[in-house]
């Protein structure tokens, strides 16, 4: 017997987003305030997951910020395993720079190209009219070292669309 892995759908990945709830527990390695802001981000990098999965894509966080709760979420095992289920049908991994098995580092490319993708990925995943705030979210909650894609480059590969 030959077993399909279930296809990504957007809608599901939304529902699952939407229905998600994080803890307090998620956001203990993440300081940075508002808290809500935060929420967002990650529910928006959540919802691009599930566009660059259904692609067989590898996207780039644009968030220090969200990458600390994400973290968080993470280790929340049961809860993050049941999440990646009901979104993706199966366990979305975390592949720190330098931590991905032996030839994902290749297949991924350049974290330049990682963040293009991760724009394409919100243009796919974003509702109608939703501004994403993955992209300056560091700048506006304080990180220190903001990661982030600059407005220019966003507009550019917008527009290449």
């Amino acid at each position: 017997m030959v077993w399909l892995r279930r296809s990504i759908r957007i809608d599901r990945v939304t529902r699952a987003v939407d229905d998600l709830d994080l803890p307090d527990a998620v956001f203990k390695t993440c300081p940075y305030q508002p808290r809500e802001l935060v929420e967002t981000g990650l529910r928006q990098w959540l919802r691009c997951c599930g566009a660059a999965m259904r692609d067989n894509r590898i996207i780039g966080m644009p968030s220090y910020a969200v990458d600390e709760a994400w973290h968080g979420f993470i280790l929340c095992t049961a809860r993050y395993t049941a999440f990646c289920t009901a979104a993706y049908g199966r366990y979305l991994h975390h592949h720190p720079e330098g931590g991905a098995p032996p030839g994902t580092a290749a297949v991924a490319g350049p974290m330049h190209d990682q963040l293009g993708r991760t724009v394409v990925a919100w243009s796919m995943a974003a509702r109608p009219g939703e501004r994403c705030v993955l992209w300056d979210l560091d700048a506006q909650v304080g990180v220190p070292e903001p990661w982030g894609i600059p407005a220019a480059r966003v507009a550019e590969i917008e527009a290449r669309l």
